[in-house]
C-alpha cells in the first residue's frame, strides 16, 4: 500500500524542516539569472534550482504556468523537473491550481495525480470554487495514489475576498467552509491527513478560523509578498506545527550561483525554524 502524502509529508517537515521553495521560472528571473527567456533558460534555471537544494527542503512547488507558456517543449522540461526533484528526495507540490467539473476535473486529476503520469505529483493545488464536491475525482485518485491536494481556502491576494469571505446562508464564510470539509476529509488520519489548505502567510490574525483541520497549511507570501517567519505564529496560532512557508522570489532571486541559493534557502528555513519554536 502507497504511505499517504499526509505521512511522508510529516516526515520530511521532521527531517528537513518544513520550507516550500517555489519552482517560477518567470521571464524576470530568467532576466535576472542572465539566461534567455527560452526553452534552454527555463531548463537551465529549472535544473540549478533542483540541484541546489533538493537535498535540503522538504517541498518543491513548480508553478505550471511558467512551463506552459512554453508549449509542448515546456511541459517536458516541467516532467522532468518533478521527476528529477522527486528522485532527489524532495516532495513536490504541483502548483496548478485546477479546478472544473465531472470528466474533465478527472482528466487534471489524471495528469497530476495518477501514479505512471509523466507529470505526477505528490501533491497539487484545485481551486474549490465551482462547489467542493467537485474535487471528488482528484480526491478519490488522490487516495489511490497515496498523493494529497491543497485547497484554495483563504489565499493571499485582495481579490480573493470577495468569494472567500463571502457569508452563506448557515452565517459561515466560504473560506471558512472550505476548511471545515478538509478537516472532514482529514479525520482519524494520523500523524497527518494529505489534504491540505492554501492559506496566506499575509492575511494577519486569524483566530476567529478553526485552522486545526488535522492537514497542512500552505503558507505563500513569506518573502517578496510582505510577510516573514516571524509572523506566522501571529497568524497561524496552535496549527503552527503544520504550516508549511512558501518562499520563491526570496530564494529564486539569488540565483544563479548555487551557493548564495543554498544560503538563502538556508536562511529562511533557520528563521522558520527559529519562529516555530517561539511561537
Amino acid at each position: 500500500m502507497t504511505e499517504p502524502f499526509g505521512a511522508r509529508l510529516r516526515r520530511a517537515m521532521d527531517e528537513r524542516g518544513p520550507l516550500c521553495v517555489g519552482i517560477d521560472p518567470h521571464a524576470s528571473l530568467l532576466t535576472e539569472w542572465g539566461l534567455d527567456d527560452n526553452v534552454a533558460g527555463l531548463e537551465r534555471f529549472s535544473r540549478t534550482v533542483v540541484e541546489a537544494l533538493s537535498d535540503r527542503v522538504a517541498v518543491f512547488k513548480p508553478q505550471s504556468a511558467f512551463f506552459e507558456r512554453f508549449g509542448s517543449r515546456g511541459v517536458a522540461v516541467l516532467e522532468k523537473t518533478v521527476q528529477e526533484a522527486r528522485a532527489a528526495g524532495a516532495l513536490v507540490l504541483m502548483d496548478a491550481k485546477r479546478g472544473d467539473i465531472g470528466s474533465t476535473m478527472a482528466a487534471y486529476a489524471e495528469a497530476f495525480l495518477r501514479k505512471d503520469s509523466p507529470l505526477f505529483s505528490d501533491a497539487l493545488t484545485v481551486s474549490p470554487y465551482l462547489g467542493y464536491g467537485s474535487l471528488s475525482p482528484a480526491i478519490v485518485l488522490a487516495r489511490e495514489s497515496g498523493a494529497g491536494l491543497f485547497v484554495l481556502a483563504l489565499t493571499s491576494n485582495p481579490e480573493g475576498g470577495e468569494v472567500q469571505h463571502a457569508v452563506r446562508a448557515d452565517g459561515r464564510n466560504v473560506g471558512a467552509t472550505m476548511l471545515a470539509h478538509l478537516a472532514a476529509e482529514n479525520t482519524g488520519e494520523e500523524p497527518l491527513g494529505s489534504f491540505g489548505a492554501v492559506v496566506g502567510a499575509t492575511l494577519g490574525d486569524l483566530s476567529s478560523y478553526d485552522l486545526d483541520i488535522n492537514g497542512p497549511l500552505l503558507a505563500p507570501g513569506v518573502g517578496a509578498q510582505g510577510a516573514t517567519p516571524a509572523d506566522l505564529p501571529g497568524v497561524f496560532g496552535a496549527a503552527i506545527g503544520n504550516v508549511v512557508p512558501n518562499v520563491s522570489r526570496g530564494v529564486l532571486r539569488h540565483g544563479p550561483d548555487v551557493s548564495a541559493l543554498r544560503a538563502y534557502a538556508e536562511r529562511f528555513a533557520d528563521e522558520i525554524r527559529s519562529a516555530l519554536s517561539t511561537g
